[in-house]
């Protein structure tokens, strides 16, 4: 199965862009009424001390996984697969992260997310991110949901 930025057209988001080559790279999948996400920290994205992960970028997979998951329920609500049809964009109206224990840079990340509420513009997703059995860190996202002309740089 494809990830979710995967079949996104012209994604070259820092954070889960394909077509970013020097990006974080973050693939997220369905799981029933979860989106999940396993990330693998690089070495440069460390923390002060060298074995955590730098609170940076745990903010940053949590805010991408959000908002891709966010897109993918956008596109499930108008009836269509994910990449079908017109595109549909969000972006980060609010991110907040809870960090509640350091993540070990040498360990892979697990994020799960849900959807809180959505509407026809606006999504609040509930993340987790679990890292060696722990949530490790709690984030919530509010995507907005955008027009196709947000990616056109003709717009004001």
């Amino acid at each position: 199965m494809k990830a979710i930025q995967d079949r996104l057209p012209h994604n070259h988001c820092y954070g889960c862009g394909p077509e970013n080559p020097k990006g974080l790279q973050i693939k997220s999948y369905w799981d029933g009424k979860e989106s999940v996400c396993t990330y693998l920290p690089r070495p440069e994205q460390s923390a002060g001390p060298t074995q955590y992960l730098y609170g940076g970028t745990i903010a940053s997979i949590i805010d991408c996984h959000c908002v891709g998951t966010s897109i993918a329920n956008y596109y499930e609500r108008d009836g269509r697969e994910v990449g079908e049809g017109p595109p549909i964009w969000c972006v980060t109206g609010n991110l907040s992260v809870r960090y509640l224990k350091p993540i070990r840079i040498d360990k892979p990340v697990e994020l799960r997310a849900t959807i809180r509420e959505c509407s026809d513009r606006k999504t609040t997703v509930d993340c987790q991110a679990i890292s060696d059995g722990d949530v490790a860190a709690a984030g919530e996202v509010i995507a907005i949901r955008v027009p196709e002309t947000w990616r056109s740089d003709d717009e004001d």
